[in-house]
């Protein structure tokens, strides 16, 4: 299949803000937790196997390929394995979630992380070719990385947090040393996901998942200027760029100057309200609120068609959730919702 064909595809067309017949589906953690399938795969590996393994991570990106028939397929990775390439002991436990074993926390600490780690994520690039050999050209790959506030926030921290007090005690106290931090994680995503690109995907999409935490001028200053500077250096010629963040309802006319093609935002905004604020040429992405899967089917059907209706008429609309797919959504749910999306027409 040609290059030809991505480019002719829904998702591409929509993400480059061109007309399309219905609106495309993807859905955020659509290869997960939700579904059996998946579970049959990660009750025999850790997830940093599945990561590392290129056949198991193509196995796994496939499932929603095979079993939603979406419109876009997203690599089977996850946002961290850049900070571990940088010298973070990352280790993943059930019911805790990611682990630093060596917290970022001094001038010390930040100055061992190497930023010359592309021999370490080849990986990555491995399963990107052995995932296009089973998509052969029927729907675009999407590639992805973590944003370098988001990154940074799990080195500091040693992992998931509520509250984010360390990592904002560093951006306050030592702001010149955070400056440094985040500095050298947007070196390593630029030419991480300029990797992803090199090995063969069709789009990428950055996540700034804990944006949220930050007030309007620490994103500006710690995580926007970041973003800014990683997409600035992206090889994006036909690859159309996403930008993601909690927080896009309020943070996404800072998100339009960094010049993504498209926003995803997330479900507290009226998605085209958000649209129409933006620069002609700039899509938006999203943005159902999970939890709506969860509910009857004729709530589903009736809030999918809602959207739709409010963004008829608008070029550049990929639908997806405001996050990802919640973990005990049923299965089924999810594949009525994909089919209620693709029996729509304009």
């Amino acid at each position: 299949m040609s290059n030809n064909t991505i480019q002719n595809s829904l998702f591409i067309k929509a993400a480059f803000s061109k007309p399309t017949e219905r609106p495309p589906i993807w859905m955020m953690r659509q290869a997960g937790r939700f579904m059996p399938e998946y579970w049959e795969i990660k009750n025999k590996y850790s997830f940093l196997e599945m990561c590392k393994t290129p056949e198991l991570a193509a196995d796994v990106t496939m499932l929603p390929v095979n079993l939603l028939d979406i419109d876009a397929a997203i690599l089977f990775s996850d946002i961290l394995v850049t900070a571990e390439a940088m010298g973070g002991d990352l280790s993943f436990t059930q019911g805790v979630g990611p682990r630093f074993a060596n917290p970022v926390r001094s001038q010390a600490d930040v100055d061992r992380l190497n930023t010359e780690v592309g021999n370490k994520l080849q990986y990555v690039a491995d399963a990107i070719k052995v995932i296009q050999q089973r998509l052969n050209g029927k729907i675009p790959l999407i590639g992805f990385a973590g944003a370098p506030f988001t990154v940074m926030s799990y080195l500091v921290e040693g992992g998931s947090s509520k509250d984010f007090k360390l990592t904002k005690l560093m951006l306050h106290n030592h702001p010149e040393m955070a400056h440094q931090l985040l500095s050298k994680i947007a070196k390593v995503t630029a030419d991480y996901l300029n990797l992803q690109i090199a090995a063969g995907v069709n789009a990428v999409q950055i996540f700034d998942s804990w944006a949220m935490a930050l007030s309007w001028d620490d994103y500006k200053e710690f995580s926007h200027r970041y973003i800014q500077e990683i997409i600035s250096n992206l090889n994006r010629k036909d690859i159309p760029v996403i930008s993601f963040c909690k927080g896009s309802s309020v943070f996404a006319p800072l998100m339009a100057q960094t010049k993504p093609d498209v926003i995803s935002v997330d479900w507290n905004a009226d998605l085209l309200d958000i649209k129409k604020t933006l620069p002609k040429g700039i899509a938006v992405q999203g943005n159902l609120d999970p939890h709506i899967l969860y509910a009857d089917k004729s709530v589903i059907k009736d809030r999918i068609h809602r959207l739709f209706e409010r963004m008829r008429g608008e070029d550049g609309f990929i639908f997806n959730l405001g996050h990802g797919i919640m973990p005990d959504i049923p299965f089924d749910h999810v594949k009525y919702a994909v089919d209620i999306i693709k029996e729509f027409r304009y």
